[in-house]
């Protein structure tokens, strides 16, 4: 049977590749025509800022049940009727008149939808890919980098010639076409070890995985360097394209494009070289692959202090490039360290702690500088705040991996 077959889990990667693709693609098409949508429909930056917040707080309560789904269903049918729902609700977001609808179809049914996705989505893919973990998770990250430099331009392309909302439908519409595709392709993994019957009965509550992460010192800070990766570039990928056509007076398509094209054509090559390496580096030292995410933020950070509307735009567009070549190190091995360290039965909902608490802090991101960009007049000033958060989280990843790494490594390998 295909679902047997040695190479299917290189079939599997394929298939949840493009299914992140559409969902990161689906989440930046709102950043990309931002601008339109605030013109036509009178949004100001605060009310932006909040549609964001309230999506990213959706999307973080939603997560603990998305990943209670992925550990006591089948991680096929979550994952596939995750990306049908949340694409038909883009879909509709074309249609949003007002900042009600936007918070209700952007943030309520298009964050509700993704949030069934991840934890099943990357534990699926954990099970099929074991000693080529590291490889396989970077290859598929790949996918996030493509999807927003593919909605960065494409959207912004489309938005000029049919409008906004044409934006919405078009990639909400490939959304649903996959979706059938993987309902068709997409199979569950079997255990190849017989479950014990306790395993079984103690199916995972909604409140497992938090309290495995919460009490596993790797795992929580782990998730302490998450949220701070995750305000970052929440607040990011919500104001960059603005920034770019505020600042330098771009078009939206340019902006959208440039935006998100250097970030990620640097962070598509740092990911498959961090990937690699950590797999390698990993067979003589598991802590390894901490102290390369730790690295990634800090010298990520180095570069958003020299992200200026006074600079010359190839300056910024190098700063672009070397921040997302350095936050790939750390995007490279975010579940591979959380699934060394906690239990497998555990995996989607320990991911789904991570994501929650995660996208719960970065939530606050596009508020917050949305207030500050309002009240200072530009976004220029913010840059700095954000590279001293990565600082401290990686300085926090690095005290971790020598402390706590190979004890909690060791406790669920023994």
């Amino acid at each position: 049977m295909k679902g047997t077959h040695k190479h299917y889990k290189w079939e599997v990667l394929a298939l949840l590749w493009m299914a992140y693709l559409l969902n990161q693609a689906d989440r930046q098409v709102f950043n990309t025509v931002l601008p339109q949508i605030q013109d036509t429909l009178g949004i100001g930056d605060t009310e932006v800022g909040l549609i964001a917040t309230i999506f990213n707080f959706c999307y973080a309560l939603m997560v603990p049940f998305g990943g209670m789904a992925g550990d006591r269903l089948s991680r096929k049918w979550v994952t596939t009727i995750a990306i049908l729902f949340w694409s038909v609700a883009t879909m509709f977001t074309g249609l949003a008149t007002g900042v009600v609808m936007l918070i209700l179809l952007r943030s309520v049914a298009t964050g509700g939808g993704e949030a069934f996705f991840g934890p099943a989505n990357y534990s699926l893919l954990g099970q099929y890919h074991t000693d080529t973990r590291a490889r396989a998770m970077s290859i598929h990250q790949t996918s996030y980098y493509i999807g927003v430099i593919l909605a960065g331009w494409l959207a912004g392309y489309i938005a000029e010639k049919l409008g906004w909302q044409y934006s919405f439908i078009i990639f909400g519409a490939a959304g649903v076409v996959w979706g059938i595709v993987m309902a068709l392709r997409l199979k569950d993994k079997k255990e190849e070890k017989p479950v014990i019957s306790s395993e079984v009965e103690n199916k995972p509550g909604i409140l497992d995985g938090f309290k495995t992460v919460f009490t596993t010192p790797t795992a929580l800070i782990l998730t302490i360097g998450f949220s701070g990766f995750i305000f970052v570039i929440t607040g990011y990928m919500t104001w960059v394209p603005a920034f770019l056509q505020e600042e330098f007076s771009m078009s939206v398509t340019d902006a959208g494009l440039h935006s998100m094209l250097w970030t990620y054509i640097a962070a598509f090559a740092g990911v498959l070289l961090a990937g690699t390496l950590s797999d390698k580096m990993a067979m003589k030292n598991h802590k390894v692959r901490m102290d390369i995410q730790g690295l990634g933020l800090i010298l990520g950070a180095a570069f958003l202090f020299f992200v200026k509307a006074d600079a010359s735009i190839w300056v910024v567009y190098a700063c672009f490039a070397g921040w997302g070549f350095f936050r790939a190190f750390f995007d490279a091995n975010i579940y591979t360290v959380l699934y060394d360290v906690t239990p497998s039965r555990l995996h989607a909902s320990c991911s789904s702690a991570l994501i929650t608490t995660g996208f719960a802090v970065g939530a606050l991101a596009p508020v917050i500088l949305g207030a500050m960009k309002e009240s200072m007049g530009s976004l220029s000033a913010t840059f700095p705040v954000l590279g001293i958060i990565w600082v401290v989280c990686g300085l926090l990843m690095l005290v971790a991996s020598r402390r706590y790494y190979q004890k909690d490594f060791d406790k669920i390998n023994k």
